[in-house]
């Protein structure tokens, strides 16, 4: 499944193909605003950044959580390095985490 857009509500993310189309998953789990949101090289997995102070991994076939990582402010921003491997997230308090995930990011 190719996805070409994403949009975000208050609690939750949903995603389009193409913009403006029909819906295809509502990702629910963050308790608020959802900030930031990244595909992974691969197209597997999907990477959200939240104002609940939580950045989460989804396996976007079955939309369930793979990760959460929990931190003291909101999480701004987020990124997959080049590497396809390491998360950057940017959080609130003015510092960057890099996560690596392994196993979980392949391809």
């Amino acid at each position: 499944m190719l996805v070409l857009g994403y949009f975000f509500t208050w609690k939750s993310l949903k995603s389009l193909t193409p913009l403006g189309g029909r819906l295809i998953r509502t990702l629910t789990g963050h308790s608020k605003s959802v900030n930031a949101v990244v595909v992974t090289p691969n197209g597997q997995q999907v990477i959200s950044a939240s104002d609940d102070n939580t950045l989460k991994v989804w396996n976007l076939e079955t939309a369930e959580v793979i990760a959460t990582f929990i931190r003291e402010s909101p999480i701004l921003c987020c990124v997959v390095a080049p590497d396809r491997t390491t998360i950057v997230a940017g959080e609130a308090s003015g510092r960057v985490h890099f996560l690596r995930l392994e196993n979980m990011i392949e391809g």
